[in-house]
């Protein structure tokens, strides 16, 4: 049985900041389970800590399976789910997403692996109804920091980590690389039909869940500012990385530059993805 699933044991989402807060309440902690749980059930100390449940109200996990690139409007940067909740419920839902999927990535099944520099992220699969203009999430999905950045690969590009983000593109695909870069150009070409418009966010699997929702306004550059401003103000307290979505992907070995094509035929329009950089 899984150590998530040991009866008997009434278990709590508590983020890291309120570990010393859990544990002075009475809560106790189980090593393998990597989890909180508290005394009893019902126990009305600890109902702030009350598990998000495993599959959100609304949630499709077969929507967006795989590895693909996946890049946000820039209309719509900084507006992840990250931005929107408070950073106890962020640790909250991405530890849920983290033990569901049975601590590997759901794109490559990797592992945690800190020698080798991979970590678990949590990223949100969006769908978009160009007719209402809405982006509404439909999952949340754990990946590891490389596919984690294959699927922001303009942002990766940006950062001069493109070619390791193709390379892992074919590797877990099996996609040769013309046909990885088709994939890419496909790709680009919508991210850039959905930049024209403004999207309203949709965050309604959350909201059903308990979750509380700060929804952002204005532009993508705005709300790139408040943001960031906002992760400044938690980070002591709650140990949040200063990245857009989940947890930095360390630097990788340097490939030299120009070693892969630029793919054909989008000219200047594709050099301003890769320069702005997707998030």
């Amino acid at each position: 049985m899984a150590p998530h699933a040991r009866a008997g044991r009434a278990w709590l989402d508590v983020p890291f900041s309120d570990n010393a807060a859990a544990r002075a309440s009475g809560a106790r902690y189980d090593p393998a389970a990597r989890r909180w749980y508290a005394p009893a059930p019902g126990m009305a100390a600890f109902a702030r800590w009350a598990p998000v449940p495993e599959i959100l109200p609304g949630e499709d996990r077969g929507f967006g399976t795989g590895l693909f690139a996946d890049p946000i409007p820039s209309t719509s940067w900084f507006t992840n789910v990250r931005s929107a909740v408070s950073p106890q419920d962020w640790d909250r839902l991405r530890g849920m997403v983290y033990r569901r999927a049975g601590h590997r990535c759901e794109a490559c099944g990797a592992r945690y692996d800190r020698d080798a520099g991979v970590f678990l992220e949590a990223h949100e699969r969006f769908a978009y109804d160009e007719a209402r203009g809405v982006q509404a999430l439909r999952r949340l999905i754990c990946l590891c920091t490389p596919c984690h950045a294959t699927t922001h690969y303009g942002l990766t590009s940006k950062r001069g980590q493109g070619d390791q983000a193709l390379t892992h593109l074919c590797a877990v695909t099996g996609m040769a690389e013309a046909e990885a870069i088709r994939h890419l150009e496909a790709a680009f070409a919508l991210w850039q039909q959905r930049s024209q418009m403004q999207w309203e966010l949709d965050l309604s699997i959350l909201a059903s869940a308990g979750v509380g929702i700060v929804r952002p306004a204005g532009s993508g550059a705005n709300r790139a500012a408040w943001a960031q401003g906002r992760r400044q103000g938690s980070l002591a307290a709650a140990r949040i990385r200063t990245r857009p979505d989940d947890s930095p992907a360390p630097r990788p070995r340097p490939v030299p530059t120009g070693s892969r094509p630029r793919p054909a035929g989008l000219g200047s329009r594709w050099q301003r993805w890769l320069t702005t950089g997707e998030r």
